[in-house]
């Protein structure tokens, strides 16, 4: 398991709450349900498969998991950025570039656990 793989935990729970957060003011005020669901799906699913990955099988299930979280959190900041582009969100809210910010973030540290993982498993004698 890499090193700052709890790191990754704590930081990808801590977002999927505020992911949470933003989805119930989306339709609460916003009235705004499809593109909201779909970065609720995506946030949240980000702390999800890290944790499925600390059970993995085997390395390369490790590695699986954890390229579905950097894809997640990829997605999430996809529906960030649409819902900052269609109105929904103020790009220039603090909360908003902070929940940007955080997602660039995750996307970085699952990179590199990703990249140093594979390298890891290339250099393991079989």
């Amino acid at each position: 398991m890499p090193v700052d793989s709890n790191n990754v935990l704590n930081k990808s729970f801590c977002f999927a709450v505020r992911v949470i957060k933003l989805y119930q003011h989306l339709c609460k005020e916003q009235k705004e349900y499809v593109l909201s669901k779909q970065l609720l799906r995506a946030g949240t699913s980000i702390g999800a498969n890290i944790n499925e990955a600390q059970a993995g099988q085997s390395k390369a299930d490790f590695i699986a998991k954890m390229c579905i979280a950097s894809k997640e959190s990829r997605e999430t900041k996809y529906w960030l950025n649409l819902l900052c582009e269609t109105g929904y969100l103020d790009s220039s809210q603090p909360h908003v570039i902070s929940l940007l910010e955080q997602s660039e973030e995750l996307i970085k540290i699952l990179t590199t656990i990703i990249k140093n993982a594979q390298r890891n498993n290339k250099t393991k004698p079989k």
